[in-house]
């Protein structure tokens, strides 16, 4: 597990560091600089010219430094100025007058094109408002050059809390960022304005981070460590059993999908519950499943009722959404779900559409935050894409698109449920707890994925993992089966049943 910050929480780590533990602002600055000059040495040459476009405020410290040690390794590096000096922060001030007593050039306006290489450390995380005036027009030059650039921290231009961009931002190939990978460097478009990131150890200490208590996360491959344990002394039902509730009349294909991920995905037992039309294709396709079909028709008769209810009581998680299509007879079986199923259940794809009918909003005091407040159990995963989101908000999709972190926490606050909302950038949230999403590709943009991660969600909930951490693993190794996927077929080939074929290739790592 990385944690990932904000730039408040960023700021109380560094003076948590400074004015509690001890350690100068200075020396954290210094090792800022030599953080980017290692990166910097891989990759340049010693025919580059160097410019650092510097701000006044500590992120142009960081490059004044990074300059000033390149010098003495003999590199041609310069510093430009952008901005008042008298207003300068003490330790960039600091950094100019050492810069300086090496006989360091420092201008105040240059042409950035004569240089190759370029280190951009006009704005830290700190940037609150647009970028205007002397300062657009140097992210403008950069930008428009054929130069190599390297960001100190993030992006100059770009929001640390939630990747916007503030009217304009540096276009950078790599991203030194330090301590702690920020929010605005892994949701879009800030990502891609990054780069490469590489998040620099530069002194930080564990008791700081740990006073700060980041709530926000991604994993890494190492998290795989976290798959539920598979016992040799086992049988099929050790593994759980998984019903999915999914498919109607020609809508065969969800069903199978999110069948068949709960299959590769470790479940013991996988049971399709679908209609009657479903039962020769089911059945083809995925002789490994149980199948058992109920009739729409006759859902309010209590014989069939009892017998669904029978179902929910055989099953360890329960899927419910993909293909049922949105009807009364649906909606009557998502109430029988809602309210007699006691193990975990993962709300999906039509499903989640007949929910927004159950939601009650809550007024807002601004636009551009989403409450809602919907009845549901302590038992549920919800996993809507952004215009499912926006319907159980009754907001504009664009309104949860460019506030998805703040929009997924919020509507989950107070409650018992886990969200995971699906995006480009998967957030999974419990109100408390939220975890961003880094794995996957464009090819799994493609009908379908979203069934798949269904069932991956529930083998593990029926293999026994809890329901936040199972949900955000399931989102890892979802995107990572279609980043393996995508290896073998390409992003423009790549279809849902691809990844799943890819999830043994992951999960033997």
């Amino acid at each position: 597990m990385r944690y990932l910050v904000d730039a408040a929480k960023m700021k109380a780590i560094d003076e948590y560091t400074s004015n509690m533990i001890g350690v100068p602002s200075l020396v954290l600055m210094e090792k800022a600089a030599m953080a980017i000059v290692e990166v910097m040495q891989t990759k340049i040459t010693r025919n580059d010219r160097i410019l650092a476009v510097c701000g006044t405020g500590n992120n142009g410290g960081d490059g004044i430094a990074a300059i000033r040690m390149l010098k003495e390794l003999g590199y041609n590096a310069d510093v430009l100025i952008i901005g008042d000096e008298k207003r300068a922060s003490e330790q960039t001030k600091q950094q100019l007058f050492i810069a300086r007593n090496m006989d360091v050039k420092v201008y105040n306006n240059v042409k950035v094109s004569e240089y190759t290489i370029i280190i951009d450390a006009i704005f830290g995380i700190g940037l609150s408002k647009p970028v205007v005036g002397a300062f657009e027009q140097a992210i403008e030059a950069i930008n428009v050059c054929d130069n190599t650039v390297f960001s100190v921290d993030i992006p100059s231009g770009i929001h640390a809390d939630n990747g916007k961009v503030m009217n304009i931002a540096v276009k950078a190939d790599y991203t030194i960022t330090f301590g702690v990978n920020k929010i605005g460097l892994v949701l879009y478009p800030g990502c891609e304005y990054a780069g490469e990131t590489i998040v620099a150890n530069i002194g930080f200490p564990v008791k700081a981070i740990e006073y700060v208590k980041p709530s926000v996360f991604y994993y890494g491959k190492e998290d795989l460590s976290h798959l539920p344990l598979r016992k040799n002394y086992s049988n099929k039902g050790t593994f759980g059993k998984v019903l999915i509730i999914a498919g109607s009349r020609n809508m065969s294909g969800a069903c199978y999908l999110s069948a068949k991920a709960a299959c590769r995905a470790g479940a013991g037992l996988v049971k399709v519950l679908t209609v009657e039309d479903n039962r020769s294709i089911i059945q083809s396709l995925l002789p490994e499943a149980i199948l058992s079909t109920y009739d729409p028709i006759n859902l309010k008769n209590k014989l069939e009722v009892d017998r669904i209810i029978r179902e929910l009581q055989w099953a360890t998680s329960i899927v419910i959404g993909p293909g049922i299509g949105i009807s009364a007879a649906a909606d009557h079986l998502l109430d029988i779900v809602l309210n007699h199923a006691t193990v975990p259940i993962v709300i999906d794809a039509d499903a989640i559409s007949m929910l927004a009918g159950k939601t009650q909003y809550i007024a807002k005091d601004n636009e551009k935050e989403c409450y809602c407040d919907i009845d549901l159990p302590e038992n549920v995963v919800v996993t809507p894409h952004l215009k499912e989101m926006s319907r159980m908000l009754d907001c504009e999709v664009l309104n949860v698109q460019e506030n998805l972190l703040t929009v997924a926490m919020n509507a989950v606050k107070g409650k018992q449920y886990v969200l995971a909302l699906k995006d480009a950038r998967t957030v999974v949230t419990d109100g408390v707890h939220c975890y961003v999403n880094l794995s996957g590709n464009n090819g799994m943009a493609t009908a379908g994925a979203g069934d798949v991660l269904t069932g991956i969600i529930a083998a593990m909930l029926a293999q026994g993992m809890e329901r936040f951490e199972a949900t955000a693993l399931s989102v890892y190794v979802h995107g990572l089966a279609g980043d393996k996927a995508a290896e073998i077929k390409s992003v423009y080939s790549l279809i849902a049943s691809d990844i799943i074929e890819a999830l043994p290739l992951v999960l033997h790592e």
